[in-house]
């Protein structure tokens, strides 16, 4: 389980790396497109946009349907559930630090103000 988590985290974050990648889901945000539509608005050829959406279903970001000559691609259904999990895990981590962090900072604060220094 542990292995599945992490290889859908790498392929996550891998294809999230790329800006074009990230702005074909934010195009699918929108709706539905096809791989046409999609290479057309990020002018590149039907090959390159081909390649990226393969990326993208790889990970499970984006699922395709084909009917007929035509590939229409959406969200997938997990969107990033399981990468956002990952990262407020460590959100919550580096919280507690720096509170914790602050604490000390208030109180070497409060000491030098009962030891007359600012």
């Amino acid at each position: 389980m542990v292995q599945y988590v992490a290889a859908r985290l790498d392929a996550s974050f891998s294809a999230l790396a790329d800006a074009t990648r990230r702005g074909v889901l934010e195009e699918l945000e929108r709706g539905e497109a096809s791989i046409t539509e999609l290479a057309n608005r990020f002018q590149m050829t039907l090959t390159g946009m081909k390649k990226h959406i393969a990326v993208l279903e790889e990970a499970g970001l984006v699922k395709t349907e084909k009917v007929g000559r035509v590939r229409t691609c959406r969200l997938g259904a997990d969107g990033l559930a399981a990468e956002a999990a990952w990262i407020e895990r460590y959100r919550r981590r580096w919280a507690l630090r720096f509170d914790e962090l602050d604490k000390v900072v208030e109180d070497l604060k409060r000491e030098e103000e009962a030891n007359g220094r600012t």
